[in-house]
């Protein structure tokens, strides 16, 4: 089969198209999935760049994808042949991701795919989806009527961030870089878009919630974003962030504050195969199937590129300053 294969850590030049072999179903338990897309994340150009550990090389990248079953296990109850499916799985560690033809799962880690989204959309979603939920519900106990502030909303994880926490009943402000993306989230149902380049966000999020600060402020961002937020976290608030916070960071703010401080990283369940984790994260995409379905939540995919063109979209997703995500098609 065709897979994009990384054949050493570097840039983008290190993922060459090659012919690899077709994997095979070896549980009771095991799907193969003929995949239709992949969606590409900031992840794997951490990993391509050796950021992260990769155990082996060559290796093959990616953790989302959507397809159609191929063939099951004789054990297999929860998909047949012919089903449409998204998931999370691959990529990382020693496990072949979805830069490739095809990927074989345990069937507790297939999601059935929205019926109102392609398999462009959905191959798009899984990772950020998971993200901002286990931010924004396991992580930081979001309540309808709070506040929240979330970071570089019109992002990949930010945009889907902002639908979650409006379906849940709260108020959304988010910090973008420019007029068009102030436009796009509030599109998607922000009340207060803050462009950090023009005004002190932390001044403007005290504005908007009369002098007290968020509930919930959830960072995207890192670096010196951690502690700039503090101030405009309410006290007895809650942050999470998705980024290592940096050995300087001064947590005075925040213990003065009484901060509850969370870091959310959803790849630990596939990095130390914690099988339970793994199928709750199944159980997430299921219920945004859910959410898409009845038109209460949308993934924006900002360009599509051919599997073969791997090494551009890792090239464009590194300039920053995306909206929306990035996706493969293969076949």
């Amino acid at each position: 089969m065709k897979a994009i294969v990384m054949t050493a850590t570097g840039g983008p030049e290190v993922l060459q198209l090659q012919d690899i072999d077709k994997p095979a179903i070896v549980t009771p338990t095991g799907v193969l999935v003929k995949l239709k897309a992949a969606g590409i994340n900031p992840v794997d150009t951490k990993l391509r760049r050796g950021l992260y550990p990769i155990e082996q090389l060559p290796a093959v990248l990616g953790c989302d994808g959507a397809g159609v079953v191929e063939a099951i296990g004789t054990g297999v109850t929860r998909c047949k042949a012919g089903d449409e499916v998204y998931f999370f799985h691959g990529g990382i560690g020693t496990v072949p991701g979805n830069y490739a033809e095809y990927i074989v799962l345990d069937e507790r880690l297939v999601a059935r795919k929205p019926e109102s989204l392609d398999f462009i959309q959905a191959a798009a979603a899984p990772l950020v989806l998971l993200t901002a939920w286990e931010s924004l519900y396991d992580r930081a106990r979001l309540q309808a009527g709070q506040t929240v502030l979330i970071h570089a909303g019109a992002g990949g994880v930010g945009h889907v961030a902002i639908q979650l926490a409006r379906q849940s009943g709260a108020l959304v402000c988010t910090t973008v870089g420019s007029a068009e993306k102030a436009t796009f989230v509030k599109e998607l149902g922000a009340e207060r878009a803050i462009n950090y380049k023009e005004q002190d966000f932390v001044k403007a999020v005290l504005d908007w919630t009369h002098g007290h600060g968020v509930d919930i402020a959830m960072d995207n961002v890192g670096g010196a974003m951690i502690e700039a937020t503090f101030p405009a976290v309410r006290h007895y608030g809650d942050m999470v962030t998705l980024l290592q916070p940096s050995a300087d960071v001064n947590w005075t703010v925040a213990r003065q504050r009484n901060l509850r401080f969370s870091m959310e990283i959803m790849l630990s369940p596939l990095l130390f195969n914690l099988v339970e984790a793994q199928i709750h994260q199944t159980w997430i995409l299921e219920q945004c199937a859910r959410l898409f379905d009845a038109g209460k939540l949308a993934v924006h995919v900002s360009r599509v590129l051919p599997l073969a063109k791997a090494a551009e979209a890792h090239a464009e997703i590194e300039k920053g300053s995306a909206t929306g995500k990035l996706v493969l098609t293969i076949g």
